[in-house]
């Protein structure tokens, strides 16, 4: 696909998708010169929001469907990472805020809001941040968002109390599903909030992009897991790699229409019951972590799996350790081992790319892969009811 024409890449209604997943690590660049540039700006936000304070700042991570995702896999990084006396750290879909808020937004709590938005104009992301302004005393938001025409960035840049951080303009994805918008959103929270020095944050990205480009160079290999008779797939992982997991699923999910079945999960929690979903036409994918003592657990799973031989293939997708599958692998070149909150940007790459071979492999069209219509880029027929 990423050597294909452009009139051939047309005829399969692909040419968008398979662009703008090949241009990640290009973005993943521009996104730290970005950081870089408004670094002065979002610090003296951020230490105006700790100020006011008085103590750690619920810090929740919010978008609907693949923008929830960047939250769900940042946070379990950012624990370890972040100042636990500064900040609290929780992934809540903006789905879950308007649905429940009584039960997600706490009045007493000062809480900054980060609104992760590929358009901005989803109801349920705008909602989310107009009931967090009535429900909580001391809010202040931070918009990481792709579009600066939409409702987020508009509103944010008039709002006192909210810093917009714009995405390069080519992640706002033109393509039905998100790609380049998830991985640089990802990759701004992990900047914004990890308190690793500047210098290693910028080696972290410029090894994570090259690991990016591998990707691309090894399609072939992608292609080999692809053209087998398959129509299930699984995702696990551990620690961020495991909220990685619902986002490489969705991939799947979305380019082929629901025509392949999937699952995610933990490494560690598959066992118990979700393991019931592998046969003989499963794909099972395990984003191996490089911390030591988690790794053991991610490979304790595969090899269990691979050992029961109950599954089409089973391999493990990340860097060589000094433990590693004894089975099929794709595993990155060289290099330091880098920590799972970046990784996931190289592994996120991968899942993509498999996500929009096995759309071409069935006959379906990764730019618009909702035949019916019923499904849309940007959601539409939410009706937003009044809190009293």
């Amino acid at each position: 696909m990423y050597q294909l024409a452009q009139a051939e890449l047309e005829k399969l209604g692909a040419s968008i998708t398979t662009r703008e997943i090949k241009q990640e690590p290009q973005l993943w660049e521009e996104t730290l010169q970005i950081y870089r540039d408004h670094l002065s700006a979002l610090t003296d936000f951020l230490t105006a929001v700790k100020a006011q304070a008085n103590g750690p700042v619920r810090v929740v991570f919010t978008g609907a469907g693949t923008s929830q995702y960047v939250g769900d896999t940042v946070v379990p990084y950012l624990r370890r990472n972040s100042a636990s006396s500064e900040y609290r750290f929780e992934s809540l879909g903006s789905t879950d805020i308007v649905s429940a808020p009584e039960e997600t937004l706490l009045s007493d709590e000062p809480t900054l809001l980060v609104s992760f938005a590929r358009s901005g104009n989803s109801p349920e992301s705008v909602a989310a941040v107009k009931l967090a302004e009535q429900k909580v005393k001391n809010i202040h938001h931070l918009m990481i968002t792709c579009a600066a025409d939409g409702a987020l960035a508009v509103d944010g840049k008039q709002a006192e109390n909210t810093f917009v951080l714009l995405m390069p303009e080519l992640s706002n994805d033109g393509g039905f599903a998100m790609t380049g918008s998830f991985s640089c959103m990802t990759l701004a929270a992990l900047l914004t909030f990890d308190q690793t020095d500047l210098e290693t944050k910028a080696q972290y990205v410029a090894q994570v992009s090259d690991l990016g480009r591998e990707v691309v160079k090894r399609e072939a290999e992608i292609q080999t897991i692809v053209d087998q008779d398959f129509s299930r797939l699984i995702y696990l992982g551990s620690g961020s790699l495991a909220g990685l997991t619902r986002e490489a699923q969705l991939k799947v999910l979305e380019l082929t229409a629901g025509k392949i079945a999937t699952v995610f999960d933990s490494s560690m929690g598959f066992r118990h019951g979700p393991k019931s979903f592998v046969n003989e036409s499963t794909l099972v994918f395990d984003f191996v972590n490089n911390d030591e003592y988690t790794r053991d657990y991610d490979l304790d799973v595969m090899e269990e799996i691979k050992g029961d031989q109950i599954a089409l293939q089973t391999v493990t997708v990340g860097q060589a350790g000094k433990r590693n599958f004894s089975g099929d692998k794709f595993e990155f070149s060289g290099g330091q081992l880098l920590p799972d909150g970046y990784l996931a940007l190289a592994d996120v790459m991968f899942a993509q790319t498999l996500a929009l071979l096995t759309s071409v492999k069935i006959k379906n069209k990764p730019d618009t892969p909702s035949p019916t219509g019923t499904v849309n880029r940007v959601v539409k027929g939410v009706t937003i009811h009044p809190l009293a």
